[in-house]
């Protein structure tokens, strides 16, 4: 008996989705910032592609305060705050060090707080 093609993924996140108030705002926002890739799946979905991992934005789930937080790596992580400014991104934790690394984080045109790091 063969395993399965996703066997090697056995208990790693494998999708994640997250609430959106404005799909056009999300996908201009991630495309620019991130290079993220889209499809849209109706009128309140669309799926994303970071290129390793995949998820969806929905306007169907509510933005809740809190919860996880998705950390993106940065190998440049100032170009990578100045991106999220110009796309219009709120900062709402300016760079800061940590013992792995520094990180910010900041909000998405729905909302979402999201961080990224790089290594020190």
């Amino acid at each position: 008996m063969s395993s399965s093609p996703q066997a090697e993924h056995h208990h790693r996140i494998d999708y994640i989705e997250l609430p959106a108030t404005d799909l056009s705002a999300v996908k201009r926002f991630y495309a620019a910032v991130f290079g993220w890739r889209f499809e849209d799946y109706g009128p309140d979905y669309t799926s994303f592609h970071d290129g390793r991992l995949a998820g969806g934005f929905t306007t169907e789930l509510p933005r809740g305060a809190g919860g996880v937080l998705v950390v993106l790596y940065s190998k440049d992580l100032e170009a990578t705050l100045a991106r999220v400014r110009e796309a219009g991104g709120q900062v709402v934790k300016d760079v800061f060090s940590f013992p792995g690394g520094r990180r910010f984080h900041f909000t998405d045109p729905s909302g979402n707080e999201l961080a990224v790091w790089t290594e020190p």
